[in-house]
């Protein structure tokens, strides 16, 4: 067995593609190999700037010969129908065996060489990769990510030959672009990882990515600072560059007076810069870049040049917060006027004062109550206001230049323009949560303007019957709905969907989707933590519940439930009830089973009885105070009377007045439980 080694060296694949290509190109390789018949070992994938590589351990010396057969048509069978027989198979009308007169074509293949097969997967994977963006060069034959400069192709020791559009395979590579641009031999996947290290290269895109981590780290850590995490940043700066090299730079501390988000948002997006924060947690003056080469200075002359670059991207963006400071936000928002919102919905302005008034009646119906600092009415007035001035930061310059940030801006002009931490943090905030593990605001007037910009942009989609379907949700109502569950969850905000389709005015087919939409998108959120389904569907099936909160509180003290041995042993008793009174098709009207005094019952009957007189009334006075895991404490006094029951009572009993009494009896255990949740739908 032999390991190979390609290299698809080129000019800089893009960072964000790199990811992809490596999977992609451990997968084509390895369905070549298999389609083959050609044994192979670990695929290990590797990629820099520069090069794409390959390595396959434990590759056989040759396939196997092979011989297939495959059924034809009848001799008899019409001209048309073994013609395209025959150009499937490609053979000849006499290479045809016939047996009992139905043809067959014998199809021999002979064994071939380990580097015959590489060679022809190397050239259906050049030529059929699937680069997001590709370029075409030279005669325009070939496209590639880049314009491709070289392939090495080793098998073992020996050169797998591959010609592609005038770019022969070979074992020579190059190294760093500056510290090693000269030609290097490759022996083999043994030594290409070592002499390309040699050469200041580090082929391994998870070694450079812990380079560029722990280096920017330790420069931080060196100048008393704190690196911020920012994971993306390190896997793009890993993709950047071949020797990457850590470096700490300090810009001018008077751009301090910028909002922070403006600053980093700055370094990331526009340079790569990791920031860094003082040890009081407030944004330093200074910035982490990572060269892709080892300077001889230090690269001191390399932080010069990026805190001159960096100072320039800073001037533009304080240019642009001190125009936006000049104007009010209510100024600002005056404009909205004048964007469409949706050509059947309106303006801007309008959504925005469709949100005020959902978000102030949230406050004055007492769904989201007022903190202890505010009155009701205190906070309906400071979520109305937040709501009209939460999408003014739309037209401001800053978010013209960092889309990302809207929102966030709003909050800082709102701030600095004189209004309330209240009403400034409800505009920052109010797009939140925008996805599973976002943070979820819980300050009362935040999550009145969230949720109300979250519930009107369903309902007005929803009112003109433009509907999330299949794949399809261009206006992203699915992830709107799954933040609004999160945020009632979170927030254990008692929110009723029919009264909010009432007031939002959805007729019955608009309301019928928007209760569906729920239902979808709470069954998604649910599996995403973890809820088993049938769990779920024992709570929802038999208790629909506007209100997620308290269902969820259901479906939560049911599933620990049912993982205990009580649970277990109570559901086993549920489910052979069931299955007599299924069997027996016993479904009328359940008779008064009570202890009379008469000397036939048994003990375990009345035992049952009186277990079943006591569960239902303190399961039943649980529910109502919404104690959901004291009704499941309540059936679980069940468990062991059940047990008895079915140990000493025969039901099926020779009298029948003692067979109704026992089959009432077990019907009344069911539907005691089913008061609780559905059992039938657990599984187990």
């Amino acid at each position: 067995m032999t390991d190979f080694l390609l290299e698809l060296r080129s000019e800089e694949i893009p960072a964000r593609m790199q990811a992809r290509a490596r999977n992609d190109l451990a997968r084509m390789f390895a369905e070549e190999m298999s389609k083959a018949g050609l044994e192979t070992g670990a695929i290990d994938v590797h990629s820099t700037p520069r090069r794409l590589v390959l390595i396959a351990r434990g590759l056989e010396g040759e396939t196997a010969a092979s011989r297939e057969e495959v059924k034809g048509p009848k001799a008899s069978a019409p001209a048309q129908a073994l013609e395209g027989f025959l150009r499937k198979t490609g053979l000849k009308r006499h290479q045809l065996e016939e047996r009992d007169g139905v043809l067959f074509a014998v199809i021999e293949r002979p064994g071939r060489t380990a580097a015959q097969v590489i060679g022809e997967a190397i050239a259906t994977i050049i030529a059929n990769f699937p680069w997001p963006k590709s370029m075409r060069w030279g005669d325009g034959t070939l496209r590639w990510v880049r314009p491709l400069h070289g392939i090495v192709a080793l098998l073992g020791e020996a050169i797998v030959p591959v010609d592609i559009d005038g770019i022969s395979s070979g074992a020579s590579t190059v190294g760093h672009r500056f510290h090693h641009p000269g030609a290097i031999t490759i022996g083999g996947a043994g030594d290409y990882v070592e002499k390309l290290r040699a050469c200041h290269v580090i082929v391994d895109q998870d070694e450079r990515e812990r380079m560029i981590r722990d280096g920017a780290e330790k420069a931080a850590a060196d100048a008393g600072l704190t690196l911020i995490a920012d994971e993306g940043l390190v896997v793009e700066n890993a993709g950047l560059t071949e020797w990457p090299v850590p470096l700490l730079g300090r810009f001018d501390g008077d751009y301090l007076d910028v909002p922070r988000e403006v600053i980093v948002l700055t370094m990331r997006t526009n340079q790569k810069y990791f920031a860094c924060s003082d040890g009081d947690g407030a944004l330093a003056p200074a910035f982490v870049c990572v060269a892709n080469i080892d300077a001889n200075d230090g690269g001191a002359a390399i932080i010069e040049g990026n805190r001159r670059v960096l100072a320039a991207r800073l001037s533009d963006a304080r240019f642009f917060w001190e125009q936006d400071l000049k104007v009010p936000l209510e100024e600002q928002a005056n404009t909205l006027s004048g964007i469409v919102f949706h050509d059947k919905l309106g303006t801007v302005a309008d959504k925005v004062e469709r949100v005020a008034k959902l978000a102030s009646w949230l406050c004055e119906e007492g769904i989201v109550p007022p903190p202890a600092h505010m009155s009701k009415e205190e906070l309906a007035h400071a979520a109305r206001t937040a709501a009209q001035l939460c999408k003014a930061d739309l037209v401001t310059g800053l978010v013209g230049e960092f889309p990302e940030l809207q929102g966030i801006i709003g909050g800082h002009l709102a701030h600095a323009q004189g209004h309330s931490q209240d009403i400034s943090n409800a505009i920052r905030d109010h797009y939140k949560p925008v996805g599973q593990g976002d943070d979820v605001p819980t300050a009362p007037v935040t999550v009145a303007v969230s949720l109300a910009d979250k519930l009107d942009t369903i309902a007005s989609f929803f009112s003109i019957e433009l509907y999330p379907t299949g794949s399809k949700d261009p206006f992203a109502l699915r992830r709107a709905m799954l933040g609004v569950i999160n945020q009632l969850i979170e927030t254990g905000t008692r929110f009723d969907f029919i009264r909010f389709s009432d007031f939002a005015g959805l007729d019955t087919g608009a309301s019928a989707w928007l209760f569906d939409f729920v239902d979808e998108r709470l069954r998604s959120q649910q599996k995403q933590v973890g809820t088993r389904h049938d769990v779920f569907e024992a709570v929802f099936d038999n208790t629909p519940d506007a209100d997620v909160v308290r269902l969820l509180a259901r479906v939560t003290a049911l599933q620990a439930f049912v993982e205990t041995d009580e649970g277990r042993d109570l559901l086993a008793g549920y489910k052979r009830a069931s299955n007599i009174l299924k069997k027996e098709k016993w479904a009328g009207e359940e008779r008064d089973s009570r202890v009379r005094g008469n000397d036939d019952y048994l003990p375990e009957e009345q035992a049952l009885i009186a277990s079943l007189d006591s569960a239902e009334t303190k399961a039943a006075a649980a529910i109502e105070a919404e104690d959901f895991t004291g009704a499941m404490a309540a059936l679980a006094s069940l468990r062991k009377p059940i047990d008895s029951f079915f140990d000493k009572v025969t039901v099926n009993d020779p009298d029948a007045a003692k067979r109704e009494r026992r089959l009432n009896l077990l019907l009344r255990f069911r539907d005691a439980v089913h008061r609780v949740a559905d059992f039938s739908k657990i599984e187990g």
